[in-house]
């Protein structure tokens, strides 16, 4: 059978009138769908769809699928396979047809991430096969995965039918819908109710702080958490004077940080689009923060703490000042490879010490209920593994649900540019922006300015690049100071700024990808460098362990070079051929690089002269690199008590935010010479809420 291509566009317009849904593809609406509003919306609409489909009579299927006829939409029965990438894996689609109808899917995602992408082939297959269509929304959490699976059973759709099928693009859309409407859940539709003092909507690296807050404290506390386990924290946490601070800061005074100093530069990094007290109450916070949950995690004896100690060389100052505010814990010796042994199980077990805090998993937040005052009284939620939906009565609602990384209409109304830089990697952030989203139907108000974190830490083999429609390898190695080029084989910035000046210089290149470049002497430039935070390859000053070491970081990019993402060659024209830029260019561009090292001054950009290292020793490497999104940090307004406030800047009674589906802290860039801001920021403001609700 002869195949010719058609789009959803031109197939539904002839066939929309009778059965618009059987084989149109459509716009990718990757993570629009999230456990607020768009959850109850998908799971009304799934419910309509069964309704429908079990009411159908026979006349009603035998219009369809003249319709279906009509359209040139018939199929070859059979089964179908097909396959697509994910985010770890290959995921596979098989499909039966007859002639006119779909009438089984199978779908295998087990080579994803297990506790999301792994655990959706039952209900995606669910999906394609009721709605007749590969127009089907995502799986919360798991855009990357499900969109693979429509891509595969698109795929499926076209060796049935004859006809390649294709899904519609969705890059230009603008998602000015993005917010929609607040959902209406029925009285009659809830068969559970809870009542609880506190309730915290999320437990991840803000959840768990004010849990713990709230476990020390004594406040009753109901914590509901959308995903099966919850997340740990994050390993770096910033603050400024804990105790091991304290404690390096006596051998190394270079290392003391005047408060001052660092609000005005978080300040400038934002550029005024933030709240100053916001900052302020960090930094006068953190620093007992950091000594609380630090004290936590040691007297459990299964975890120490250490002060990340390095501000870079300081005999060769950098363009932007580094700030030792990292703190990492590490487990003990008699735990290391013990797997079962987590942050989080850790501090699970102090709770249930406490005796105060109650976990419901898999329990998605729907909506906020509010009084005739505006006051919030608590929250409609849905239980995962059944779908009955349960309203929780509280005095008080605490917000910890993320920021909006995987809302694909969100990420394209509010950053685009971030949308370009962009690739889709295993790890990440899986927040979908339900929580903001709710916030704003209370009558919240969101920053200004939208910006998110981004490490240069994602590669993409040398036939793609950037954008969020790609899927990337994970490249540790990419904020390593090497030279850096762009596609046209030139050299652009300072390659020694923070992650994301790096990557805004990148936005204004062709294509949104640059190049790294190294040679076989990296091992030593590595230690030269002098990193700081979590991309340090090397124990920091006072010993500590940094979070991924040199060797570790190489076997992974020996992985790379073998799947055809790194380029290893014997000559610069040879890894300029394999990276699919100009040889000339990129050769004048390499000599001129290795002259400015030779004289140990960087007249072109400025680079600090510790990183002025030469490419002149085969091998030779390089590797397309692009940003890697680690999440959203634009959120919800509130004051320094951590309460959502309204566009008057008065408090919504009843509800508070911390972490990333909270504003007011960042803006335009992410601070990262400031190792762990974002979670020290995160942990601070839990607690602090916490204890502000208890009177502390």
């Amino acid at each position: 059978m002869s195949q010719k291509t058609i789009s959803r566009r031109s197939f539904v317009k002839g066939f929309a009138a009778s059965f618009v849904s059987l084989a149109g593809l459509g716009v990718l609406n990757a993570c629009g769908s999230n456990s607020g509003g768009s959850s109850a919306s998908n799971a009304s609409e799934d419910a309509a769809t069964a309704a429908a489909t079990a009411a159908a009579t026979e006349a009603a299927i035998g219009a369809a699928n003249e319709a279906a006829k009509a359209a040139g939409m018939t199929f070859t029965p059979g089964t179908y396979e097909a396959t697509a990438k994910g985010i770890s894996s290959d995921v596979k689609v098989t499909m039966t047809f007859d002639e006119t109808s779909i009438t089984d899917v199978k779908v295998d995602t087990s080579g994803e991430t297990p506790d999301i992408g792994g655990k959706i082939s039952d209900d995606i297959a669910k999906k394609i096969l009721d709605g007749q269509t590969a127009d089907i929304d995502a799986i919360s959490g798991a855009t990357v995965t499900s969109d693979a699976v429509k891509k595969a059973a698109a795929d499926c759709i076209s060796q049935a039918s004859g006809q390649q099928v294709s899904l519609s693009e969705d890059a230009g859309s603008s998602g000015s819908d993005w917010l929609g409407t607040k959902p209406e859940i029925a009285d009659s539709d809830i068969t559970e109710t809870i009542d609880t003092k506190l309730l915290i909507c999320g437990l991840g690296t803000g959840g768990w702080a004010s849990t713990l807050a709230a476990a020390d404290a004594g406040i009753e506390t109901l914590v509901i958490e959308k995903k099966e386990t919850p997340t740990g924290i994050r390993e770096d946490i910033g603050g400024i004077d804990s105790k091991w601070q304290k404690e390096t800061i006596k051998t190394m005074p270079n290392l003391a940080i005047d408060k001052m100093e660092a609000m005005e530069d978080i300040v400038r990094y934002g550029t005024g689009y933030v709240d100053y007290n916001l900052i302020k109450l960090w930094a006068n916070e953190s620093g007992e923060l950091v000594d609380w949950i630090g004290g936590i995690l040691e007297d459990s004896g299964k975890f120490y703490m250490q002060h990340e100690a390095s501000v870079g060389d300081t005999k060769h100052p950098e363009r932007d000042k580094a700030y030792a505010t990292g703190h990492s814990p590490h487990k003990t010796e008699e735990y290391a490879d013990d797997k079962d042994v987590t942050t989080s199980s850790v501090f699970t077990e102090y709770c249930e010490k406490k005796g105060n805090i109650t976990f419901k998993f898999s329990t998605a937040l729907i909506e906020l209920v509010q009084d005739d005052s505006g006051k919030v009284t608590g929250v409609i939620a849905q239980d995962q593994t059944d779908n009955h939906y349960i309203k929780i009565n509280a005095d008080n609602v605490l917000m910890a649900t993320g920021g909006y990384a995987t809302n694909t209409d969100m990420m394209n109304a509010l950053q685009p540019m971030t949308q370009e830089m962009k690739v889709q990697c295993r790890i990440g952030s899986t927040a979908d922006g339900s929580g903001i989203k709710a916030m704003l139907w209370a009558g919240g108000i969101m920053d200004p300015i939208h910006e998110s974190m981004m490490f240069n830490r994602c590669a993409v083999k040398p036939d793609e690049t950037a954008g969020y429609k790609t899927t990337g390898e994970w490249f540790w190695f990419g904020e390593q100071p090497f030279l850096k080029v762009n596609l046209k084989g030139e050299r652009f910035c300072n390659e020694s700024g923070p992650y994301e000046f790096m990557l805004h210089s990148m936005e204004m290149q062709p294509g949104h990808t640059y190049c790294d470049i190294f040679d076989a002497n990296n091992k030593e430039y590595t230690k030269q460098f002098q990193e700081v935070g979590c991309c340090r390859l090397w124990p920091f000053d006072n010993d500590a362990i940094q979070n991924r070491d040199y060797d570790s970081c190489w076997a992974s990019n020996e992985e790379l070079i073998e799947k055809g993402y790194i380029i290893k060659a014997d000559t610069l024209e040879d890894l300029a051929k394999g990276l699919n830029i100009p040889v000339d260019t990129f050769v004048k561009t390499v000599e001129r690089y290795n002259e400015l090292c030779k004289k140990g001054k960087d007249e072109d950009y400025g680079k600090s002269a510790h990183r002025m290292t030469p490419v002149d020793t085969a091998p030779f490497y390089g590797v397309r690199t692009v940003a890697w999104h680690l999440t959203t940090l634009d959120g919800i307004r509130i004051n320094t008590n951590m309460q959502v406030i309204d566009p008057n800047g008065d408090p919504i009674e009843g509800l508070y935010a911390t972490g990333d589906c909270s504003g007011g802290f960042f803006a335009n860039n992410y601070p990262n010479l400031f190792t762990g801001l974002a979670c020290g920021r995160t942990m601070t403001f839990g607690r602090h809420a916490v204890n502000y609700i208890a009177g502390k």
